[in-house]
């Protein structure tokens, strides 16, 4: 499949592109910082935030800020523009700051820890003609942006340019649990270290536990690495594939010349974004996982199974529609249904069009029409919620951005205020955006 990457780019968009791509590659051939890039269908935010959770135990780093991973936001990083503001401001700010760093001798941090988000075909390559990278991380090969790419092997082309462009002294951290990711370690001259529960795997993680904390949950584990092994305690962390991102930042510490000691000393302070499956307190007692930030097959699988692995006296599954899957979307919301009878959820609330397919194969597999619901969106849903979700009910609230399944998890928060210390999108521009029918759904849904 052909594509090219500035279709629907207006003329404006790629002049911005150039420009501060030219102004960021000038600042990172003066400063020359260690530069860390990670990228995947699912899970790089929550490695990059441990990747510079770690490295910042010994060095000072800036990382990539909220959706800064595309060919405007990565050289804003990069120039030091925090995220706010119009479009215009922060192209002035970068104007600005690159003169500033240009002409005086100026502080730069010693590490950049750069998200790299790729859409469409050519994407990986842009992003590394701005910032050539020292040490790669991919976390998951997945179906995000299935619609552009046409399958996931085209997906795990376009990411593994990062591995393949490495130096023969950077390093390519790899999720061993992964076999296309590993696999793009034959490509590469770098010096390669994968990460994972795999035995094989060069920083492995085993012993692993949930716990109660004072919190509400949160996770242990032994890191393992070159024969030493040490304990490492995660208040905040309940899910398996935040492990796995933090066992993804132990391995950049370790590339950095690090020690266990510290690494794990760094780790005990990292915990998930707003929206990356955190444990929550709700009201009544509700235990709500939150996991609204963004949903693709894979990343609904692993949130199914967080939910089968923790206790509860009734389990709720309230899942929105998983969003540019291309044609075989119908089937992958259906596929999920094993997921659903796994996780032990006896009610079933599901949003969207998409997830119609997926209450029809739970149906005809035997749930009761009582225990699966279907809501055209989340308004509707969330206006309902207060019914639907009991005193003491585990309830897990997933679903793609274009859901706006953040609404559903205010209504179960304990209290309206900690919406905005605890979700996704609560800036005031994106609370003042009303939900909009994804156009994918047609105009006879």
């Amino acid at each position: 499949m052909s594509m090219n990457r500035n279709d629907g780019k207006s003329g404006k968009r790629r002049v911005a592109e150039r420009l501060l791509g030219f102004m960021a590659g000038a600042v990172l051939r003066k400063y020359r910082p260690l530069v860390v890039g990670v990228t995947g269908s699912v899970g790089k935010s929550s490695a990059k935030e441990a990747t510079a959770l770690v490295l910042s135990g010994t060095m000072s780093v800036r990382k990539s800020e909220g959706n800064y991973n595309n060919e405007i936001g990565m050289p804003l990083t990069v120039l030091g523009v925090a995220e706010g503001g119009s479009a215009l401001s922060r192209i002035l700010s970068a104007v600005t700051g690159f003169f500033g760093l240009m002409i005086f001798p100026m502080r730069y941090p010693k590490a950049l820890v750069l998200e790299m988000g790729i859409d469409r075909p050519g994407d990986m390559s842009a992003l590394l003609d701005i910032a050539p990278v020292k040490i790669g991380v991919v976390t998951f090969v997945g179906e995000s942006h299935l619609e552009f790419f046409g399958s996931v092997g085209n997906i795990a082309k376009e990411k593994g340019r990062l591995v393949s462009s490495l130096p023969t002294d950077g390093f390519a951290v790899l999720n061993a649990d992964d076999s296309r990711v590993l696999g793009m370690g034959k490509k590469t001259k770098a010096v390669i270290l994968s990460y994972g529960f795999s035995s094989d795997a060069s920083v492995r993680a085993d012993n692993i536990l949930l716990q109660e904390t004072d919190d509400g949950i949160g996770s242990s584990f032994k890191l393992n690495y070159s024969g030493k092994s040490i304990p490492v305690r995660l208040p905040g962390v309940i899910a398996r594939h935040h492990i796995s991102d933090a066992l993804a930042g132990a391995a950049v510490g370790i590339a950095a010349g690090m020690n266990l000691v510290d690494i794990a000393k760094r780790l005990e302070e990292f915990s998930p974004l707003p929206g990356r499956l955190r444990f929550l307190r709700g009201r009544d007692g509700i235990g709500l996982l939150d996991d609204t930030y963004n949903a693709s097959p894979s990343s609904v699988s692993a949130a199914l199974d967080t939910l089968r692995e923790i206790p509860a006296q009734r389990k709720v599954a309230i899942l929105g529609d998983m969003l540019e899957l291309g044609a075989g979307s119908e089937e992958e919301h259906r596929r999920l249904a094993d997921g659903v009878l796994a996780s032990g959820a006896s009610s079933v609330i599901l949003v969207g069009y998409r997830m119609r397919t997926l209450g029809e194969e739970l149906l005809a597999r035997g749930m009761s029409r009582g225990d699966v619901l279907l809501f055209p969106d989340p308004d509707s849903a969330a206006a309902v919620m207060r019914e639907l979700v009991r005193e003491g009910d585990l309830a897990l609230v997933k679903g793609s951005q274009g859901l706006r399944m953040e609404k559903i998890s205010e209504v179960l928060l304990r209290s309206p205020e900690d919406a905005r210390n605890f979700l996704c999108r609560q800036s005031r521009s994106w609370r003042s955006k009303p939900f909009v029918r994804p156009v994918e759904w047609g105009v006879d849904s």
